[in-house]
């Protein structure tokens, strides 16, 4: 009996492992069709997957300004942002989160939204693949088409046309910086008229995004 169990686990883990290493590689070169996020949004969904030439540098800088600062030199995991997380999240109040980009781009392609450790778990492995055979410029190239960025609306090319009528190649800093305050909670933050702190943190991002340039903190990605 128990080795029956051992067989069966040692061949669900080849499984698994087979599987998810082929999707990896599979993403690597083809745009990801849809995510469980998508399939499982009643808002229904619209999207246009755009290459990563097509669109705007500001948008780029914008979101590593917001979510992931250290997103050119950590392997997929900011080991000081978990520790700042949990720290705050044991003293109670509202939970904090201390995903990187990769983490979150992992998450959003291959598995579904919520928490959990075995959820948790699974998006570290895909993080540490997504790291290791796609690289920086293919997890931003991906983040950006499949992040939620508005209500029934996924990646920046249908984010850009929903809110600025306009195709995200041409992009301003301010509606770059808009976009990216709106990501966390693309259903709840306006986008086009964002007010109290919203649009504080709208300038904000809208200030580290010059140092973002300046000090080559999206190097990795052009």
């Amino acid at each position: 009996m128990i080795r029956a169990i051992a067989r069966f686990t040692a061949k669900f883990i080849l499984w698994f492992v087979g599987i998810s290493l082929a999707l990896v590689l599979l993403f690597k070169f083809v745009p990801v069709p849809v995510t469980a996020t998508m399939l499982m949004d009643s808002n229904g969904i619209t999207k246009d997957w755009e290459s990563l030439s097509n669109i705007d540098r500001n948008l780029v800088s914008a979101v590593i300004a917001a979510e992931d600062g250290k997103f050119c030199t950590h392997n997929g995991f900011d080991a000081e942002a978990i520790a700042k997380a949990a720290a705050q999240n044991a003293q109670g109040g509202r939970i904090r989160g201390g995903s990187t980009i990769s983490q979150q781009t992992a998450k959003n392609v291959f598995l579904w939204q919520g928490g959990g450790y075995f959820r948790k778990g699974l998006e570290a492995w895909f993080t540490f693949l997504i790291e290791n055979i796609w690289g920086k410029r293919r997890i931003m190239e991906v983040y950006l088409n499949v992040a939620e960025t508005g209500i029934g609306t996924y990646g920046a090319e249908a984010g850009a046309q929903r809110y600025f009528n306009h195709s995200a190649a041409r992009l301003s800093q301010s509606e770059a910086a808009r976009m990216a305050a709106a990501l966390p909670l693309p259903k709840k933050r306006s986008v086009k008229n964002p007010g109290g702190w919203l649009a504080r943190h709208g300038y904000t991002i809208q200030r580290r995004m010059r140092v973002v340039r300046g000090d080559g903190l999206d190097s990795c990605v052009y």
